[in-house]
């Protein structure tokens, strides 16, 4: 009897366990919209979406330069090399994205002010998860006129330092290629042109 009443206390004692661990798991649940729960969801929309998080970092505070390069949508060679006291912008979509179809008149409009006025600013953008061929026909489609590099396996990708887990993700780099604000999701032409002008202005 006393093993019993021992068995019968332990298998109490675990479903007490597992149901405090139920309980804590709830209370600890996270937002719906971050990217850990969105990659877990299963709702096969294949990508993970930002809300438009704007992220700056002070010059102290930025990391090591990116070194991007790769071949763009037409088959050219494009790289970063050569280009110091450049600010860039770089933008990562797919025209498969929803959000980014919706930004990208934004991202042209903002192309189009920056270039009005001479500044020392390159735009580039990192096509994903499709053939530089659909990537090309979407930029054509919708008068693009800043390049985008393919998708070669995410290796350009890579080099954004773990930046642009979102789809779309916007970054703006300094004069010294280092990152110095990040927008998780779509961007508007205001916000934009204000990020790369307080980096300019950095200067």
């Amino acid at each position: 009897m006393p093993d019993l009443n021992r068995r019968a206390a332990l298998r109490w004692g675990a479903i007490v366990l597992a149901g405090g661990l139920v309980t804590t798991l709830a209370a600890c649940s996270e937002d719906p919209n971050s990217v850990a729960a969105q990659a877990r969801a299963g709702d096969r929309k294949n990508y993970v979406s930002g809300d438009g998080t704007i992220e700056r970092l002070g010059p102290e505070n930025r990391g090591a330069p990116v070194s991007l390069s790769g071949t763009t949508l037409e088959g050219q060679p494009w790289s970063m090399a050569g280009k110091e006291g450049t600010v860039f912008v770089v933008n990562v979509w797919g025209s498969w994205c929803p959000p980014c179809i919706e930004e990208t008149p934004a991202l042209q409009k903002a192309w189009e002010q920056i270039q009005g006025k001479d500044l020392a600013v390159e735009f580039i953008g990192l096509d994903k998860m499709e053939s530089p061929e659909t990537g090309l026909a979407f930029q054509k489609a919708n008068k693009v006129t800043y390049p985008s590099l393919a998708y070669d396996g995410g290796v350009p990708i890579l080099a954004l330092q773990g930046k642009a887990t979102a789809t779309p993700s916007t970054l703006v780099l300094d004069q010294q290629r280092r990152i110095a604000a990040r927008v998780s999701g779509p961007v508007t032409t205001s916000t934009l042109t204000a990020l790369v002008d307080d980096v300019l202005a950095e200067a």
